[in-house]
């Protein structure tokens, strides 16, 4: 019997020291897409619908030759250069994303292959929440003394899941979720701190919900045929399952931690469209001044929002500024991270 032997000594708080992001060069405008859309579809579609309706001017796409794992390694390189470290530095490799380089082996290998570290590595894939699961799922390790520092990478390419040329009204309305998505990478660097961290973590899911949206292709019930590929489900239909799910999750951290909103320096929040963001604010209560909107410039970037996010302001983040995550997944889940800085 293999007996897996522990990496170092107890461990009572783990942080974040690295941040890092990766956008695409080539970025698509909302009036672009519907131009792709209606000349391939031969669809008629009102002017400037898929903006007036999201409320998203524009988004990044890969380029050809450009893949999830290429976002998560350039987004890794930079995390890695910013801590100080090189590849072999980090004993733990979590590649946590919805996007996938290929089903079979793990991208988690392809990223490590490119970086050149020989960590123990795996995939943690949960929807949109797929990054912060990620950074618990690598927390709880260097806490159970299995890994001393990780690598949290990802790499979301969801405009390749995009249906450009619908066949119909019907199939516009079934895939006009993805009309929302744009590419990005993001990587953390994860160690042990002597303060601060990650100071709490709270889940809640209704899994009765899985059907409402998703990518349905590539597993086996689907294995093969081109229509499984594209994104399939209705906006509405999703929103109105967050709502019902309710803000519970969000109320337990608030009685649980005995933080307010105000205490948090920014609140980053998954954002699909800004209507679904400005009803989050509404059912929420949470200030708009702490929030990192990001979604009318970069789309609905799946679980690298984020990360995105968070790189945009951990530059100006001093020792005891705390952030607050807010995941919203398919499936459906809902998680809440909260981070104090070090």
């Amino acid at each position: 019997m293999h007996i897996d032997h522990a990496v170092g000594g107890p461990v009572r708080q783990v942080g974040i020291t690295a941040v890092a992001s990766c956008l695409p060069e080539l970025e698509v405008t909302s009036h672009d897409l519907q131009e792709q859309i209606t000349m391939a579809s031969g669809l008629r579609l009102p002017a400037r619908m898929l903006e007036r309706v999201t409320g998203i001017v524009s988004r990044r796409s890969v380029a050809e030759g450009e893949y999830a794992s290429t976002l998560a390694v350039r987004a890794a390189r930079t995390a890695l250069s910013r801590a100080g470290l090189n590849p072999y530095d980090v004993d733990l490799l979590v590649f946590a994303s919805a996007t996938r380089d290929v089903a079979e082996p793990a991208t988690a290998h392809i990223v490590q292959a490119e970086l050149g570290s020989r960590a123990h590595a795996l995939d943690v894939t949960n929807a949109c929440n797929s990054f912060v699961n990620g950074i618990d799922t690598a927390r709880a390790m260097i806490l159970a003394g299995r890994a001393r520092r990780a690598l949290v990478v990802t790499g979301e390419t969801p405009s390749r899941a995009v249906q450009r040329a619908p066949s119909g009204p019907g199939r516009l309305r079934d895939g006009f979720a993805g009309y929302t998505f744009g590419d990005a990478g993001a990587a953390v660097v994860l160690e042990a701190v002597d303060r601060g961290g990650i100071l709490d973590v709270d889940t809640e899911t209704h899994s009765e919900h899985w059907s409402v949206g998703g990518i349905f292709g590539g597993g086996s019930r689907h294995p093969r045929g081109d229509e499984h590929t594209y994104f399939h489900g209705d906006g509405s239909e999703l929103r109105e399952v967050f709502e019902k799910v309710g803000t519970s999750v969000l109320d337990r951290m608030r009685q649980r931690t005995g933080l307010a909103w105000n205490d948090f320096r920014h609140i980053l929040v998954h954002q699909v469209t800004v209507p679904y963001l400005e009803r989050f604010v509404e059912l929420t209560g949470v200030p708009r001044d702490r929030l990192v909107v990001t979604v009318p410039e970069l789309g609905n970037m799946a679980s690298a929002t984020l990360g995105v996010q968070l790189d945009l302001v951990h530059g100006e983040l001093g020792p005891g500024d705390r952030v607050l995550f807010v995941g919203l997944g398919g499936g459906v889940s809902i998680m809440t991270m909260v981070w104090e800085k070090a």
